[in-house]
């Protein structure tokens, strides 16, 4: 507990957290007005004028997939946001020069890259936490506007929101990974973001190509990028063409324990000088 509390301190004691917290409200702002308007389509259209794709139309026009879109507004930049706090939690110490004091003070590695995503989880937990509320507040207000109830007792949007958490919590890990394998921090930075938004929009990208020529069956592909399985996780429901909740879901935790126990073993071995 003293190791996590004392990387808390780092953290807590930097810009780093409010300076990204700043970011944030922008970005899950634009997002939140992209679901309205999302719902406020979805709501309005009729499912046979979409022709073939009114299957996956009239799944995500189900109350249980729109709330679960709304509660969970801003998980997209929401999580970059996280993976980068996770990826600072690390590189921050060789960008200081502080981590020969760390491990003289702590001669156990696997401690400290414990207490390190220990204190990554408690701030996407922290994170997860803020944006929930504001999710409830606003979600349960654009359904309101689109006519429909609030929805805050639906099971479907409560175990999206759950796995929401889980989503946040795994991607911490995924940054501390980063950090650890690449030490430099604006090295790490900026491939994190590469492999984020380059991964997310350009296999979005080739599977919706794909899957127009070859099939829907290409779909099960997104499975394999960790940013689209996340989004698979908090649907709310099954949308057919995709690949089921739960997969994601068991995709990401395998990622995150990989992600982890490399971690751990890198760091142990590592000259640190």
């Amino acid at each position: 507990m003293n190791l996590v509390r004392s990387e808390l301190l780092k953290i807590r004691t930097t810009n780093t957290w409010w300076i990204f917290a700043l970011i944030s409200l922008p970005l899950w702002a634009l997002t939140l007005l992209i679901n309205w308007l999302q719902a406020d389509a979805l709501t309005s259209t009729n499912p046979a004028e979409v022709g073939d794709q009114a299957a996956q139309f009239e799944a995500a026009a189900t109350p249980d997939a729109l709330s679960s879109n709304l509660f969970t507004t801003g998980q997209f930049f929401g999580l970059l946001i996280i993976m980068l706090l996770g990826i600072i939690v690390v590189t921050s110490e060789f960008f200081h020069q502080t981590v020969t004091t760390t491990f003289l003070t702590q001669p156990h590695r696997t401690a400290v890259m414990i207490a390190k995503l220990v204190a990554a989880g408690v701030l996407a937990l922290l994170f997860w936490l803020v944006t929930t509320v504001l999710n409830l507040i606003a979600g349960s207000a654009v359904l309101s506007a689109v006519g429909m109830d609030s929805q805050l007792g639906n099971d479907a949007a409560w175990r999206a929101i759950g796995l929401n958490l889980l989503a946040y919590l795994l991607w911490a890990v995924f940054g501390v990974g980063i950090g650890v394998l690449i030490r430099s921090q604006i090295g790490a930075t900026v491939t994190g973001i590469l492999l984020y938004l380059g991964g997310s929009i350009g296999a979005a990208v080739v599977i919706a190509i794909l899957a127009d020529r070859w099939g829907d069956w290409i779909n099960n592909l997104q499975l394999l990028v960790p940013s689209l399985a996340s989004s698979l996780m908090v649907t709310g429901t099954d949308i057919p063409g995709n690949p089921p909740r739960w997969a994601g879901a068991a995709v990401l935790i395998g990622y995150a324990v990989v992600t982890g126990v490399a971690g751990a073993l890198l760091i142990r071995r590592r000259d640190i000088s």
